[in-house]
């Protein structure tokens, strides 16, 4: 469950519900860290028996809120320290938007960030993933948008703690997506699950498992069957969503994963 999700609870709300709710791993979203110190929520994490699979977010290198180059590595830095001590696997790392650079500028933007970073995440073991996005959220957030244009980036690196966030919300769309799964599998370091519905109003417009467009049983079987072992997270981005009861979305989401689990056939 990642809590963004659960975005009226804070991180310790989170944690404990997140346990009594059959809720065994989650997805640490780096604004509830604010107002809790580091040692309490290792505390928490620790008490719970709640497994951190990512936390989210580093990267944009590209300016982002105003925020330099330089301040951007120092912040992703930070983060993959924190990942570490708090037990996540990985950060989700997203580039930045594009913004008023040419296109070449700002991946060799994203590039020189990342590799100001990559020793400092094999240092604390924390794998980076790359988050490519749909072009939705193009304006704030990020210029990766496809699959091949971050394993272009990943090959270049061609680094064991270099990955890529793969979010079925983002990529859906991608050409020959199930075929090509199989191959990709080994460059997956988490997969963000959300449904798609028609027209979204905003960025923040998801839909539960079940209730959009995207045929999640056929992809989470081709992740399966590809021997993808990794955690899957509920990253429900929705104000719709936000505005309901919490402890009743949370059984939501757990249930209707469950459904697809259960439907996936054993390889």
């Amino acid at each position: 469950m990642s809590q963004v999700t659960t975005a009226r609870w804070s991180f310790l709300e989170d944690v404990v519900n997140y346990r009594r709710l059959g809720i065994s791993r989650m997805a640490i979203w780096r604004p509830k860290l604010i107002d809790v110190s580091e040692e309490c929520c290792q505390e928490a994490i620790r008490e719970s028996g709640v497994q951190v699979s990512s936390l989210g977010w580093g990267g944009g290198f590209t300016g982002t809120n105003g925020h330099s180059f330089v301040e951007a590595v120092h912040d992703t830095r930070s983060a993959i320290v924190t990942a570490a001590a708090l037990g996540a696997e990985s950060l989700t790392i997203i580039s930045g938007p594009q913004g008023a650079h040419i296109g070449s500028h700002a991946r060799r933007l994203l590039v020189e960030g990342i590799a100001e970073c990559l020793d400092t995440a094999s240092e604390h073991g924390v794998t980076l993933a790359v988050q490519p996005m749909h072009r939705l959220f193009r304006p704030d957030w990020t210029f990766l948008h496809t699959l091949d244009a971050t394993l272009d980036l990943l090959e270049q690196f061609d680094h064991p703690l270099l990955k890529m966030a793969f979010g079925t919300y983002h990529l859906w769309r991608e050409p020959d997506l199930l075929e090509r799964i199989p191959s990709i599998v080994p460059l997956i370091a988490s997969v963000q699950v959300s449904d798609w519905k028609p027209n979204p109003r905003c960025d923040n417009d998801r839909a539960l498992p079940g209730d959009g467009e995207i045929p999640l049983p056929s992809v989470l079987q081709a992740f399966e069957d590809a021997g993808y072992r990794g955690s899957y997270e509920m990253e429900i981005w929705s104000r719709d969503h936000w505005k309901s009861d919490t402890e009743s979305l949370v059984t939501t989401c757990r249930d209707r994963f469950g459904s697809l689990l259960e439907g996936v056939v054993p390889q």
